[in-house]
């Protein structure tokens, strides 16, 4: 059975990480993802949540508080500068990140994700992941600027090095309106 885009991205995510993991949510909005990634790494766990919108983060805030999780770092800031937060000791063990790109619903739809930022933040994660570490992507596209966003990034991951990395492009092609997709990336091997 085919699987809905948001179910399957967290499947994919959820299959990555293991208890007492360190995972990003780097795009955390209203702490839908930011809840899954903090129960998979579980309490001895680490999470780190970014946001650029006050917004985001007290929303997100507020969804951790519901669920009594408090693993997560709730980061006001862009995903482009993810490298400075991750740990020394964490540096190339990271289990996963998880990224919903585009708006965050409900706000100001100027507020987006970048081509530069999020391929940015991307390659950050990617060389900090551990031997079978997953980003996933969900890629919603159909507002201003989401298109650009969208070729960037396929055209950035189909130079990844096919030795060292999977990448994924699910998605269904028959659905109106410009239906969101995953990105997904898998860490093989390290680079010697």
């Amino acid at each position: 059975m085919l699987k809905p885009i948001l179910p399957f991205a967290h499947e994919l995510i959820q299959a990555a990480i293991e208890p007492g993991d360190f995972a990003i949510d780097a795009t955390c909005g209203n702490g839908n993802d930011t809840v899954i990634l903090s129960q998979a790494v579980g309490s001895n766990g680490k999470v780190l949540a970014f946001d650029v919108q006050k917004q985001a983060i007290e929303a997100t805030k507020k969804r951790l508080f519901q669920y009594q999780l408090t693993n997560v770092e709730l980061i006001l800031d862009g995903h482009q500068h993810v490298e400075q937060y991750i740990p020394e000791e964490r540096k190339q063990k990271l289990a996963g990140a998880i990224f919903n790109l585009g708006y965050l619903p409900r706000s100001d739809k100027q507020v987006i994700t970048k081509p530069f930022t999020t391929i940015t933040a991307i390659d950050a994660i990617a060389a900090n992941l551990k031997c079978g570490g997953t980003i996933v992507c969900v890629v919603y596209y159909g507002h201003p600027g989401g298109e650009q966003e969208k070729q960037a990034l396929l055209n950035h991951l189909a130079t990844f090095d096919q030795d060292h990395f999977r990448v994924l492009h699910y998605g269904f092609i028959n659905q109106k309106n410009n239906p969101p997709f995953i990105l997904a990336i898998e860490k093989k091997s390290q680079r010697n």
